[in-house]
């Protein structure tokens, strides 16, 4: 899991893909954080993609960094705790003037299953699941 994020983390965007109905929507996130062992990004809840991860929490993210790719395939779990939140805004002090732990907006959740694959242009790709 670490080394997932690590990937995410150089790569700084990722895109997040989530179901509308029957249309994906994919769009750039940037943030990644372990937090009590498990793997956390953030959004707000008044977003779109907050309303698609809650109706399908299946997504798939994927980075792009130096000639390698990273695919996450899982499922979401929002985890209402402040200290979640906190931890996240701790990773990134930029959003604090945005989000706020206890702001009624700010949400995070962590990857309940997850299969992540990083591929490379002639090489064999390598799965890790957590």
């Amino acid at each position: 899991m670490q080394r997932v994020e690590k990937f995410l983390k150089d790569a700084e965007t990722y895109y997040l893909a989530t179901v509308d109905g029957d249309q994906p929507r994919v769009r750039p996130f940037g943030t990644v954080n372990i937090f009590d062992g498990k793997l956390y990004i953030q959004t707000g809840k008044s977003k779109a993609v907050s309303k698609q991860i809650h109706a399908n929490p299946k997504v798939e993210l994927c980075a792009f960094k130096d000639g390698k790719w990273l695919r996450v395939a899982g499922e979401l779990v929002e985890d209402e705790r402040i200290e979640a939140k906190q931890a996240m805004l701790d990773a990134y002090p930029a959003l604090q003037g945005m989000y706020s732990a206890d702001d009624g907006n700010t949400e995070v959740f962590y990857f309940k299953v997850a299969v992540a694959t990083f591929s490379s242009f002639g090489g064999e790709p390598e799965v890790v699941k957590f």
